[in-house]
C-alpha cells in the first residue's frame, strides 16, 4: 500500500525541481549579498561595534521568526509560510537599500531576512526539507539532499562572484561610497520578490499529510511531540557548532581578507566562488560515504579534519597559501551538511519533520547570532584578528566529539 497520501505523479514531478529552483534563487541572493554586506555597512560609516550588532540582530530576528513560522507550517500551510518568508526578504533588502539610519537598519535586520553568512537563514530550508522528505523514499533522501546542497553551493558561489564583479563595475562607472554596493542590495530585494512568485507555483503535494495535521492527542512543544527529546539534544549540539561557525561567516571572512591582504571586492568574489564550488561538490561525496559508513560517521570523520585545516589559515605567510588552505578546508567542510539534514529527517516522526528541521535550524541560528558581532570586533584589532579562526575551529572540534559520543548508536531507518 502506498504510504504517501500525496503520491500523485504530476505534482511530485513538478514540485521537486521547483524546490531545487527556489533553493538556487535564494542561495544566489545570499551569496550575492554576503561578500559585500560588511563592506557596505562600513561605507555607511558604521563602527565595528554597530556592524557586529546588526549581524547579531539579523541572526536573532531570523531565529524568532523562523521558530514561529516552522512550528506553524505543518498546520497552517507550508506554502503560505514560504511566501511570507520571501516577502520578509524583499522587505529587508528594500530597507537596507534606502536608509542610512542605524535604527531603521536595526529594524530591517531584526524583522527581515538577511544572510550575512551566505548560508540559509529564515524558514525556507526547514520547510523545503520536510516537503522533499515527504516526496522521496528513504533510500533517496540523503543523495537528494546532497544534490540539494550542491545546487545551493553552486548558486552561492555564482552569487558571490557576480556580487564582487557588480561592485567593481559600479566603481569603474564612477560610483563612490555606499553607491558602489547599493545595486547589490537592490538586487537582493528583487530576488526576494522572484522567490515569492516561485512559491506560488508549489502544489498541495508539498503540504503536510492531513492525518498529521489533525492529530490532537499529543501535547506539542514547538510543534514537536514524541520527537521532542532527541530534537532538543541535537539542537544543543548544533548550537555549539553554529556558535563556532559564526566566527567565520562569509561576510566576516571577506572582511578579514580585506584587512589582512587588502583584497578588492572582485577578488573576494572569486575566493568565495571557488570555496562554494568545492563545498557543493563535497556534498555528493558525503552521500556516497554515508552509504558505506553511516550518516553520523560521515558527519564527524569529515568535519574534524576540516576544522584542523581552519586553524592553519591565519598561520599562512601570504594570500595565496591562505586561500589554498581555505579551499582545501571547504572541499570537505560541508560534507556534514546533507548528512546532518538527512539524519534529522530520519530520526523524527513524519508529522514533525518541518518542526524538527525548524527547531534545529533555530538552535543553529541562536548559536550563530552572537559570534559574528564578537568576530567583527576581534578582526578590527590586528592583534586579535586571527583569534576568530582558533575559536571557530576549537568549538567545532568539541561539537564533533560530543555528537559522536551521543548519537553513534542512534541509527536512521536505512542503517538498521
Amino acid at each position: 500500500m502506498d504510504m504517501n497520501p500525496l503520491s500523485a505523479d504530476v505534482p511530485v514531478r513538478s514540485d521537486i525541481p521547483l524546490l531545487f529552483a527556489t533553493r538556487c534563487v535564494r542561495l544566489f541572493a545570499y551569496g550575492f549579498l554576503s561578500v559585500v554586506l560588511v563592506l557596505y555597512l562600513k561605507s555607511l560609516d558604521l563602527s565595528a561595534e554597530r556592524i557586529g550588532l546588526l549581524l547579531m540582530l539579523t541572526m536573532f530576528g531570523d531565529t524568532v521568526i523562523s521558530l514561529r513560522m516552522t512550528s506553524w507550517a505543518d498546520r497552517i500551510g507550508r506554502r503560505r509560510m514560504l511566501l511570507i518568508g520571501a516577502m520578509l526578504m524583499l522587505f529587508a533588502g528594500i530597507l537596507f537599500a534606502v536608509t542610512r539610519d542605524f535604527v531603521w537598519l536595526l529594524f530591517a535586520a531584526t524583522i527581515g531576512v538577511i544572510s550575512p553568512s551566505g548560508n540559509e537563514v529564515g524558514p525556507f530550508l526547514s520547510i523545503e526539507q520536510a516537503a522533499l522528505t515527504q516526496l522521496l523514499p528513504n533510500e533517496r533522501r540523503t543523495m537528494s539532499f546532497a544534490w540539494y546542497n550542491l545546487v545551493g553551493s553552486f548558486a552561492t558561489a555564482t552569487g558571490a562572484l557576480i556580487g564582487g564583479w557588480s561592485c567593481e563595475l559600479a566603481r569603474d562607472a564612477g560610483s563612490i561610497g555606499p553607491d558602489i554596493y547599493r545595486p547589490v542590495i537592490w538586487g537582493y530585494a528583487t530576488f526576494g520578490l522572484v522567490l515569492g512568485v516561485m512559491f506560488l507555483w508549489l502544489s498541495p503535494a508539498t503540504e503536510a499529510p492531513p492525518a498529521a495535521t489533525t492529530d490532537s492527542t499529543q501535547v506539542r512543544r514547538f510543534g514537536l511531540g514524541k520527537s521532542f527529546g532527541v530534537v532538543m539534544k541535537l539542537s544543543g549540539l548544533f548550537a555549539i557548532d553554529a556558535f563556532g561557525g559564526g566566527f567565520i561567516v562569509q561576510s566576516v571572512l571577506a572582511y578579514w581578507f580585506y584587512l589582512r591582504f587588502d583584497v578588492r571586492e572582485e577578488s573576494l568574489g572569486q575566493i568565495f566562488f571557488g570555496a562554494n564550488l568545492l563545498a557543493g561538490i563535497s556534498a555528493l561525496m558525503a552521500a556516497w560515504m554515508a552509504r558505506r559508513i553511516g550518516l553520523i560517521n560521515t558527519m564527524v570523520f569529515t568535519h574534524l579534519p576540516s576544522n584542523l585545516l581552519l586553524l592553519l589559515v591565519p598561520l599562512m605567510p601570504n594570500f595565496s597559501l591562505a586561500v589554498a588552505v581555505l579551499w582545501v578546508r571547504f572541499s570537505i567542510s560541508q560534507m556534514d551538511v546533507p548528512t546532518r539534514q538527512s539524519y534529522v529527517m530520519a530520526v523524527v516522526s513524519p508529522d514533525e519533520r518541518a518542526a524538527a528541521a525548524g527547531v534545529t535550524a533555530i538552535a543553529r541560528s541562536i548559536g550563530a547570532a552572537i559570534s559574528p558581532w564578537i568576530a567583527v570586533c576581534l578582526i578590527a584589532n590586528p592583534r586579535t584578528a586571527d583569534a576568530v579562526f582558533y575559536l571557530c575551529g576549537g568549538l567545532k572540534i568539541v561539537y564533533d566529539v560530543l555528537l559522536y559520543r551521543e548519537f553513534v548508536a542512534v541509527k536512521p531507518p536505512e542503517e538498521r
